[in-house]
């Protein structure tokens, strides 16, 4: 199949619908918005993110990393010392992670109270 066909960009092995899974996890832009910044050691990421667990960061990392998104950088020293930073390519995910963000403080109280409106149809009608 092609990615030009007909709902191709979102196809199982087309790069948009890869792109789109690997943004959508619930820490990749968390993450990614972190290391913005410069530069971050592991643990002072875990501060700065706030609410994920040191095995659930690692994780992320390593998935960020393995796409290209994340250096890793471990330096020769005693005590050892790991830094994550961005790539380019990770770099270039930031304007829109920052749109995104936009969006959802320009929406969010709209999409909670449609939320919450259907959830009341739904017990209403349940």
């Amino acid at each position: 199949m092609s990615c030009v066909e007909p709902g191709g960009p979102f196809l199982a092995d087309c790069p948009g619908r890869m792109t789109i899974e690997l943004i959508a996890d619930k820490w990749t832009a968390v993450v990614l918005s972190g290391l913005s910044g410069g530069p971050v050691r592991h643990g002072e990421l875990v501060d700065l993110i706030g609410g994920i667990s040191r095995k659930v960061l690692t994780q992320t990392l390593r998935r960020l990393q393995a796409h290209g998104l994340v250096h890793r950088h471990a330096y020769a020293e005693v005590p050892p010392r790991v830094e994550y930073e961005l790539t380019p390519l990770g770099a270039s995910l930031i304007d829109p992670i920052h749109v995104l963000t936009e969006w959802a403080r320009e929406n969010g109280d709209a999409v909670l109270e449609a939320l919450d409106a259907d959830s009341g149809a739904v017990a209403r009608h349940g």
